[in-house]
């Protein structure tokens, strides 16, 4: 798994789409979203993903946790790391795999609490 000594300079929190970092743990900024969104009257999915591009200098990875309203659209927090060392096509996968679940476990008793789906 990537840790943050892996990383290059490139900022491995959590941002909006917009660039706006996320000061807070993620668990704790997607409760607050999560709340927001039922006070709002909003039915949420959420997704959970990681993709890969090769760069000159090694691999950059991107996971994004993706919030679907029903009917109304949605929004997306996003992270950033770099791998400085080129990897085949099926280490890359699993690493794209395992940042993924990482993420999701973190987040799925969050999830279960307020009944939303993965």
């Amino acid at each position: 798994m990537l840790s943050l000594d892996q990383t290059t300079g490139m900022d491995a929190r959590w941002r909006r789409l917009n660039g706006e970092r996320i000061e807070i743990p993620i668990s704790r900024a997607v409760e607050e979203t999560i709340l927001r969104e039922i006070e709002a009257g909003n039915r949420l999915k959420v997704c959970i993903g990681t993709d890969s591009a090769v760069r000159s200098d090694g691999v950059e990875f991107a996971t994004v946790i993706v919030f679907l309203r029903e009917k109304k659209g949605g929004f997306m927090f996003i992270r950033s790391l770099q791998e400085k060392r080129i990897m085949g096509l099926r280490e890359r996968m699993i690493l794209e795999v395992a940042q993924s679940v990482e993420i999701a476990y973190e987040l799925c008793p969050l999830l279960g609490t307020h009944h939303i789906e993965l």
